[in-house]
């Protein structure tokens, strides 16, 4: 494990494109999502203890914003072949076991994890009712064995001003979890093998 922080994406840029298998079948595209208040992007997965630290916390926000027209997909791009407890049919039973409601997608040659600069798990990227991206940062402070309790605040401060179309404060702070499981070659020139955080 590399603990990691986020590329933080410029503000502003366009929510690159995909198009994805998901767990409950069929597929989910950035089209799915062009009627929505909000698109929240979560590059997350199912075996890091980051992850594990927030996903209660995680299942209760998305069903609390889901609710309030922001749109949700959970993309993971770990390398499947190495991290076999992240594949598609252990993919399935973290959605059940955790009870999301939002798509769970996989991303298995990794494009459209580079395509966000995604660098850890979890990584936030919230974006307008236009596609444009308005916070890309962290859920809260919380970070396993850590005494802070998981709350949201950040990541809940930005969902707030996003559907009230306002612009979220610029100051957002980097998420930071296990990085992304690249594929042997397939690292993006931001990846740091020895941690940026």
């Amino acid at each position: 494990m590399v603990r990691t922080a986020s590329t933080m994406m410029p503000l502003g840029t366009a929510a690159p494109d995909f198009s994805l298998p998901e767990t409950d079948g069929g597929t989910v595209s950035l089209t799915d999502f062009k009627d929505h208040k909000a698109l929240l992007v979560i590059f997350l997965c199912n075996h890091c203890p980051y992850v594990k630290h927030v996903a209660e916390q995680l299942k209760l926000l998305t069903d609390e914003y889901m609710q309030h027209g922001v749109g949700v997909v959970g993309i993971n791009s770990n390398d499947i072949a190495k991290y076999p407890d992240d594949d598609f049919d252990a993919m399935k039973a973290e959605k059940e076991s955790r009870g999301y409601a939002f798509p769970y997608a996989l991303d298995e040659d990794q494009s459209v994890a580079i395509a966000y600069g995604a660098a850890c798990t979890p990584d936030f990227f919230l974006f307008d009712a236009d596609h444009k991206l308005t916070y890309r940062g962290q859920l809260d402070s919380s970070r396993p064995k850590s005494d802070l309790p998981v709350t949201g605040e950040d990541l809940r401060a930005a969902l707030d001003e996003t559907i009230a179309d306002r612009s979220p404060k610029a100051e957002q702070r980097p998420s930071i979890g296990c990085n992304i499981k690249w594929k042997e070659g397939n690292e993006p020139t931001y990846f740091d093998p020895n941690g940026t955080a």
